[in-house]
C-alpha cells in the first residue's frame, strides 16, 4: 500500500511489521524540497502510530540515490529570502530529528548518491546498509555552506573527529571501501542484492522483542546525550518493563520448548 501526502514523491509502504518510506524523485536523484520532508514526517508519524510497524527503512527511487540533498530547482521559491531560508532550515532540522529519535529502529537503505543533506538524513537513522557502488560526501565547503552544530555532533559521533574532519574539509565523494572503513555504514552489499539483504535485515529485528530492541535503542542514545541531558530513570524503567512482560515470559519459554519466540510487544 502506498500512502500519498500533498507530494507524489514521497511515497510508503507496509510489508509486515517492515514500513517503508521512499524518497522519489529520482530524475532529481531524489533531491528534497519542503512538500517533501513535510510529506515524509507525515508518513513517519503513521508508522510510529502503528504497533503493527517495528521497523522503519528509508531509500530513495530509481536506483542511482539515496538522497542527493536539497532540490536546488526549488530554491527561487523556497530560499529566495532570509526568512524562507531560515523557514526551510529549520523545516530540515525538525524532519531530522524526528528521524534521529523515532521510538523505532530505523534502517538507510543506500544505493547510489548518497550526498549533503542525503547523508546528513541517513546519519540519523540507526543503521546504513549500502550497496557496493554508493558515493559519500558532505559538499558544504563547496558551497560556501556553514555546517551546524547538529549535523557535525551526528556525523562525529558516528566516525569519529579525524574522519569528521576529513570529510568536511575535502568535500569530496567518497567511496562503499572508505565508507565502511570510517565506520559510515554497517553493512556493504552487491548492488542487486541490497533489497533483499535488506528486507531479511529489518525481518531479523522484527521477528526479536520490541520492548526490548526499543530500549537498546533508546539507552544508547542516552549513551551518546550529554550527560546532563540523560534520563537514567527512564533507562532503568524501560529495562524493568522488558523483565516484567509477558515477551520475556514467551522469551524464556520459547527458549525451554526450543522453538522460536512470537513476541507480542507487552
Amino acid at each position: 500500500m502506498s500512502i500519498v501526502t500533498k507530494t507524489d514523491k514521497v511515497l510508503s509502504r507496509k510489508e509486515g511489521g517492515v514500513g517503508y518510506l521512499i524518497y522519489n524523485n529520482p530524475e532529481r536523484h531524489n533531491a528534497v524540497s519542503l512538500d517533501m520532508l513535510e510529506a515524509a514526517t507525515a508518513i513517519l508519524a503513521d508508522f510510529a502510530g502503528d504497533e503493527a510497524i517495528r521497523v522503519v527503512v528509508l531509500t530513495g527511487a530509481g536506483g542511482k540515490a539515496f538522497v542527493s540533498g536539497a532540490d536546488v530547482t526549488r530554491f527561487e521559491g523556497e530560499r529566495a529570502t532570509k526568512e524562507a531560508i531560515e523557514h526551510y532550515n529549520a523545516t530540515v532540522a525538525r524532519c531530522n530529528a524526528y528521524v534521529y529519535d523515532f521510538p523505532k529502529p530505523t534502517i538507510a537503505m543506500i544505493q547510489g548518491y548518497c550526498i549533503g543533506g542525503g547523508l546528513a538524513l541517513a546519519l540519523c537513522c540507526d543503521i546504513r546498509i549500502c550497496s557496493d557502488n554508493s558515493k559519500f560526501a558532505v559538499t558544504a565547503a563547496l558551497l560556501g555552506i556553514g555546517y551546524g552544530f547538529v549535523g557535525i555532533k551526528r556525523l562525529t559521533d558516528v566516525v569519529g573527529p579525524a574522519f569528521a574532519k576529513e570529510i568536511l574539509f575535502t568535500a569530496r565523494q567518497f567511496t562503499t571501501a572508505e565508507a565502511v572503513q570510517m565506520g559510515l555504514v554497517n553493512r556493504v552489499t552487491p548492488q542487486d542484492e541490497l533489497e533483499s539483504y535488506v528486507k531479511a535485515y529489518a525481518e531479523t529485528i522484527c521477528a526479536n522483542a520490541p520492548l526490548s530492541v526499543n530500549s537498546a535503542k533508546y539507552i544508547v542514545g542516552q549513551v551518546v546525550a550529554p550527560e546532563s541531558k540523560r534520563d537514567l530513570q527512564k533507562c532503568a524503567d524501560l529495562v524493568t518493563q522488558c523483565f516484567a512482560s509477558d515477551d520475556y515470559v514467551e522469551g524464556r519459554t520459547a527458549f525451554m520448548q526450543k522453538r522460536k519466540p512470537q513476541f507480542k510487544g507487552a
